[in-house]
């Protein structure tokens, strides 16, 4: 592929697609968007084939693509904040979630969600890489451009905050 063979894009495509697909509708129930986050993921797969450094994430092209779609949606819910109107703001609540609050309010509901909404922000993406999205300390490392010992420490420091919140 990164030769521009198109046979080799093709078969990452039907490999990947469907199972890229069923992710990003796990974090976004708009189809619209989940299918703008899938062309723009692979139009830079293709791009940028050249440039996948496998030692990056652990030499996981897999992993190397969820980060590019992971970016792709979380930039996908920022430009939808960006261009809605902010609804009116109740007292002592914030007028427009962040686009990861969003995210995760559709995907996780009721204790759980309300104990993740309560998290501090960097533990609250750091367990919502590694246990929703399913990536390795790595790939998450990657994602959100920090150290891996970083990624661990608030790994386990959201996990006991979240272990409380739920006793």
């Amino acid at each position: 592929m990164a030769r521009g063979d198109r046979a080799a894009f093709e078969e990452l495509y039907r490999r990947t697609s469907p199972w890229m697909a069923v992710r990003l509708r796990r974090r976004c129930a708009d189809e619209q968007i989940v299918a703008e986050v899938m062309q723009e993921t692979y139009l830079a797969v293709w791009r940028a084939a050249g440039a996948f450094a496998g030692s990056a994430v652990g030499g996981s092209a897999v992993g190397w693509l969820w980060t590019i779609a992971a970016r792709r949606l979380l930039d996908a819910f920022r430009r939808r904040a960006h261009h809605a109107e902010p609804p009116p703001a109740a007292a002592g609540q914030p007028v427009v979630p962040a686009a990861e609050e969003e995210a995760l309010a559709t995907t996780v509901g009721g204790d759980v969600g309300d104990a993740l909404g309560r998290l501090a922000p960097e533990l609250r993406q750091v367990l919502q890489a590694m246990v929703l999205d399913g990536l390795s300390v790595r790939e998450t490392a990657v994602l959100l451009g920090l150290p891996e010992g970083t990624v661990k420490t608030r790994a386990r420091r959201a996990r006991i905050a979240m272990r409380e919140a739920l006793a």
